[in-house]
């Protein structure tokens, strides 16, 4: 999955202690252009970012910090969080 540019890389452990996440909602993603995305979110401190089609398959794990991005032609149709 790619990864918000600076980041570890590394996934959060689902089960340990809670990660930071920002206050902003995730509607304010919706719109933007994946690469000014992935920006904002790392300034807000989203801990990961997972970029998606908007109809894939994916695991339900949620992992807080995570933000995910379903991304079509470039843009954010839908954010949200876990």
């Amino acid at each position: 999955m790619p990864e918000v540019p600076g980041s570890s890389g590394a996934t959060p452990d689902p089960t340990g202690p809670p990660t930071h996440i920002p206050a902003e909602g995730t509607d304010a993603y919706v719109g933007l252009p994946e690469a000014d995305a992935r920006r904002r979110a790392a300034e807000r401190g989203w801990s990961t970012v997972r970029v998606l089609p908007p109809d894939a398959v994916i695991t339900m794990e949620y992992i807080a910090g995570r933000l995910n991005l379903a991304v079509e032609a470039g843009r954010v149709v839908r954010a949200w969080e876990g």
